[in-house]
């Protein structure tokens, strides 16, 4: 089903078919649990029957299916299309394409065995085998796309199909949004997240969906791939999916986006770096139109809010502009800093292996019974000196990333896609699909060779 996705020549009916599959599951849960089992099924049993050549058709099921995770939640598939169904089954596809032979990164081995000690021992003799595998498949996740992704090769065209099969069930998302979400002008905003113009889920989850939404449109937009068929099309679900992120007033996914652009302009040289010459003045001015619509969809969505997302995005809160609180970067990061801080205390009275996966949520002090949202900070408080190492390998790949990203071909967009996966541990941790599978992109070698002569031929 997948491969028929891409082979279609009507971009456009794609993107209208995902509209419509977001719409009606405001309704019913049914169409996006056939949809999904559909797609799901005839493509892996292809999967299964071959026996060479599976690892591009293993990316485009991993990117696509597990992409479905929040609409998933949203919709209440459970448990026919199981809760946090993008952990799980990314964990089922990252083995199975490593039992198919694709294995070069070794280091993830290493990653992998870091994390095992932590789930032996709990300090705070209150942690479930369900608490368990919630706080470590995470983690798992990543250590398996190193495995799997790193030094892998792939052409240039599957690379574009893979990001476009993950920005569809975004696109659904941003639909189910829309439709869920009353007349906005009815809405009472206030400086805290809005769970009305999320749809009425987790704002934290769906503005990193959105965002990422967002980084998607705008680098096919600004690299002319087709999306849609249509530019301006393109840059419609852009301003959307940027418009309806802010109004969360969530923070966290629509930084993530501005960082991946951030970077997507300051590194990008063009598909051919060798014989690219970086000019930051002129990369600036071909994207002033742009960015001057962006910045005037930011305005109209402050006044629409009666200045309150300005003074959201400023850390300010009902408190602190009535003189009760002061402005602390605590207060500014939702009480993530004292999580942090909470976290590295019990790292310091357990420095060796930690207090034990899952039990930092009961030991702390100040933050009791909150859920980490630094993953970093959670990797030291339960597993301590190896949850350190751990790191360091994650961001020691991630300088290899950055140092490759100006001398091959996609190398800022692969560097961008680390840093949204990187970010979205600080506010996120790991409790979604999209840093493991971001991660594990960013480690791709793309190169122009085409992976389907006939598609070249079909579109001719």
């Amino acid at each position: 089903m997948i491969s028929y996705i891409l082979t279609r020549k009507s971009l456009f009916f794609w993107l209208i078919f995902h509209l419509a599959l977001g719409f009606v599951s405001t309704l019913t849960p049914w169409v996006l649990i056939v949809w999904f089992y559909l797609v799901l099924l005839t493509t892996g049993l292809g999967l299964f029957r071959q026996t060479v050549g599976t690892f591009v058709p293993l990316v485009f099921l991993i990117a696509y299916a597990t992409s479905f995770e929040l609409l998933a939640r949203m919709s209440g598939t459970s448990p026919f299309v199981p809760y946090e169904l993008g952990k799980y089954l990314l964990f089922v596809l990252l083995v199975f394409g490593i039992l198919k032979g694709y294995r070069k990164g070794y280091i993830g081995w290493l990653m992998l065995a870091l994390l095992l000690p932590g789930a032996f021992f709990d300090l705070a003799g209150e942690t479930t085998f369900k608490n368990i595998v919630f706080n470590l498949i995470g983690p798992i996740n990543v250590a398996l796309a190193v495995v799997f992704f790193r030094r892998q090769e792939m052409g240039r065209d599957a690379f574009i199909d893979t990001i476009r099969l993950m920005f569809y069930p975004l696109v659904a998302v941003l639909a189910f949004v829309i439709l869920k979400t009353p007349d906005l002008e009815s809405v009472e905003f206030t400086l805290g997240a809005n769970f009305e113009t999320s749809g009425g889920f987790g704002t934290n989850q769906v503005s990193t969906a959105l965002g990422l939404g967002a980084f998607i449109t705008f680098l096919f937009w600004r690299k002319k791939w087709a999306l849609s068929g249509y530019r301006w099309l393109d840059l419609a679900v852009l301003l959307l999916f940027i418009f309806r992120g802010l109004v969360t007033f969530s923070r966290g996914g629509m930084i993530g986006a501005a960082l991946g652009i951030i970077l997507l302009l300051l590194l990008d040289r063009g598909e051919r770096v060798a014989e690219t010459v970086f000019r930051p003045v002129r990369t600036v001015l071909t994207v002033i139109p742009i960015l001057l619509v962006i910045a005037f969809t930011f305005i109209y969505a402050d006044r629409l809010t009666g200045g309150l997302l300005v003074q959201r995005y400023r850390g300010e809160t009902t408190g602190t502009l009535a003189g009760r609180k002061e402005k602390t970067l605590n207060v500014m990061t939702s009480n993530r800093l004292q999580i942090f801080i909470d976290d590295m205390n019990l790292w310091k009275e357990h420095p060796i292996f930690g207090v034990g996966v899952g039990a930092s949520r009961s030991l702390r002090d100040d933050s009791k019974g909150y859920l980490s949202h630094v993953e970093i900070s959670r990797l030291l408080s339960e597993h301590g000196i190896l949850g350190l190492i751990y790191t360091i390998i994650l961001f020691f790949i991630g300088v290899r990333v950055f140092r490759r990203s100006r001398n091959i071909n996609f190398g800022a967009i692969l560097f961008a896609i680390f840093i949204i996966a990187l970010f979205t541990t600080f506010h996120a941790a790991m409790r979604t699909y999209v840093s493991p599978l971001l991660f594990g992109l960013s480690l791709l070698s793309v190169n122009e060779i085409a992976y389907n002569e006939e598609r070249r031929e079909e579109e001719r």
